[in-house]
């Protein structure tokens, strides 16, 4: 997914001012109930999520059964409305009632069409009709949600049928679930969210936005002279930030996911996990190469050798029975990878196996796959 500039604008300093990090409690919300609905996307949280699941009132847990399609396998720009907002400069609210304002001020086509991810049925990047105006695009929305399942279909049927009441209907849950678990989650991640967009906004004018959102994510890359971001996720889009802003939403219950709303006429926006969340995991590109060499079976054991001790090449030649040279061919892959270190000792380095990269292989791969 890639978030273009304004190239015809000001400046690249100028259009990067154009860029704030702001906590965004609707948004943190939406990741506290993708957690509760997904926990092995958060294994980190399972204590937290197994807590407030089980003292969760059942009639609550009914009701947000009856839309939990929409933060389960996709995250509904509803969580988001301050992007809806025309002239691209509005900011999440400080407090969730402020950002379910923001929401009312939504027209039905935009909170239907939001509300309506789960689907698939819209190109997000394109202006297209919605299927409150378009019968057969609503035809084939119901039919779309009929094919996800009979709780979806009848909440497709009532959100065309009557959007404000669903609206209203979304907004009592969201402060159902405020007063149930949420305010005291908030409360506990609030202050680091804070703390994380302060520290980003100090890095984005110290040392550029291109630093700005490496640090964010290994996920986020800048072609600054363009002035395209690009986010390395499973879907293609395209969004302009035009004459509006960049928003940057830090997340604490959302890691390993890396969110970007990029609908057309929206404002552009990535939610990333906050620094103290999670370790940062190497990028796909990385991830491919470990694999890659440890899927050679001389490479392999020779990672079997060398958990248990440094070694020197040629003490892995003779082990091995093949050449020096060879055995370090297979040893400048594995140090590529960011598999093995060396250590110098006297004439002498030996090798050895970084067991804690080895370790974070399983975890880094779900990061990379779910983000």
């Amino acid at each position: 997914m890639a978030t273009d500039g304004d190239a015809s604008g000001p400046n690249t300093a100028e259009r990067w001012a154009r860029v704030s990090v702001v906590p965004s409690p609707l948004a943190e919300l939406g990741m506290a109930l993708h957690a509760l609905s997904e926990p092995g996307h958060h294994p980190d949280l399972r204590g937290w999520a197994t807590a407030v699941s089980s003292r969760l009132d059942p009639c609550l847990a009914d009701r947000l059964c009856e839309a939990d399609f929409l933060w389960r396998t996709t995250f509904s720009d509803v969580f988001a409305p301050f992007a809806g907002i025309p002239g691209g400069q509005a900011l999440p609210g400080a407090t969730l009632a402020e950002e379910l304002d923001q929401l009312d001020t939504l027209t039905d086509e935009q909170f239907v069409n939001a509300a309506l991810e789960f689907t698939c049925q819209l190109r997000y990047d394109l202006k297209e009709p919605g299927p409150l105006d378009d019968p057969e695009l609503r035809r084939r929305s119901l039919e779309l949600a009929a094919a996800r399942g009979s709780v979806q279909e009848r909440f497709t049927r009532r959100l065309l049928t009557d959007p404000p009441a669903v609206r209203a209907w979304f907004r009592q849950l969201m402060l159902d679930c405020d007063e149930a678990f949420f305010a005291e989650a908030w409360a506990r991640v609030h202050p680091q969210l804070a703390a994380d967009a302060r520290h980003r906004t100090d890095l984005l004018r110290r040392k550029g936005l291109g630093e700005a959102l490496t640090s964010l994510s290994g996920a986020i890359s800048l072609d600054e002279e363009a002035g395209i971001i690009t986010v390395d996720k499973l879907l293609v889009g395209h969004a302009a930030t035009g004459e509006g802003r960049l928003v940057l939403v830090p997340t604490s219950l959302g890691w390993p996911h890396v969110m970007v709303l990029h609908r057309y006429g929206w404002q552009p926006s990535i939610t990333y996990p906050a620094s103290g969340t999670r370790a940062q995991a190497p990028s796909v590109e990385q991830l491919t190469r470990r694999m890659e060499a440890l899927a050679h079976p001389v490479r392999m054991r020779l990672c079997r050798h060398l958990a248990r001790a440094p070694h020197t090449t040629s003490e892995l030649a003779d082990a091995h029975g093949m050449s020096a040279p060879e055995i370090s061919r297979h040893l400048t892959v594995l140090k590529k990878a960011g598999l093995i270190s060396g250590c110098r000792r006297g004439r002498y380095v030996q090798h050895q196996l970084d067991l804690s990269a080895v370790a974070r292989l399983g975890s880094d791969f779900i990061e990379g796959v779910l983000r």
